[in-house]
Formats: C-alpha cells, structure tokens, sequence
C-alpha cells in the first residue's frame, strides 16, 4: 500500500512514513509510525528525514518503532474482508419490501436520477 501522504519537509516529495510530534510540556519529540490520518500540529517525515532528525537542546527525542503484528492484516481484518465481498455478491431480490410498507403498485414510466415516476395502470 502507497501512502498518498507526503514529507512535511520543503522541498521533499518522498512519501511520508513516520509522524512527529511534539509533548512541549515534557520538552520531548515523539516520532513514531504514520499516523492514521494527518493532523495539523503532526508532521508526516520521509525515512531519510526520519533518520536525521534532531531536537532542540534540552530536549529528549522518543522514537517509537512499530508493532510488527499491525504490519500484516489480522485474521479479523480479512474474515471481515470475506464477509463485505460475500454480501456485495448477493443477488437483490426483485420486490424488496420493508418494514411498514406495502409494494409498489403501478409500472415505472419515468426516471430522473434517483426518483421513478409510477403509473397507475
């Protein structure tokens, strides 16, 4: 999987791999695996970055390596998989009816968009 996520760094177009972030109170940066999504007080860093990056003086730098097991999808990962394929294969049934409602009388003469038009007929 390509992370669409880019280094947060000028210049460098190399695609992101680890987030930094910093705990100001504790004076520490924590760098550690990309985060799920991108937050504007993280910064996204490529590997080469990554590697090179220095805190100011004073500062402790955590780097946090990531779980090995979260690399790979779980087993609950691709049953779920499995599962949204086998409902996305069922066929729709041809009257489908729902709770409280009766079933369309009339034949379709029209369409526009998402809406059908019904004739009584």
């Amino acid at each position: 999987m390509t992370s669409a996520r880019r280094c947060s760094r000028t210049a460098c177009g190399r695609p992101a791999v680890n987030t930094l972030t910093y705990v100001y109170a504790d004076q520490t940066a924590v760098l550690g695996p990309l985060a799920t999504y991108a937050e504007p007080h993280a910064y996204d860093l490529c590997e080469a970055h990554s590697e090179r990056l220095s805190a100011p003086r004073g500062w402790e730098v955590m780097r946090l390596a990531p779980d090995p097991s979260t690399l790979e999808p779980s087993s609950d990962d691709l049953l779920a998989l499995a599962d949204a394929v086998r409902e996305a294969a069922r066929p729709v049934p041809a009257v489908a009816q729902t709770a409280g409602l009766q079933t369309e009388t009339g034949r379709e003469t029209a369409r526009r968009g998402h809406l059908r038009v019904l004739s009584n007929d």
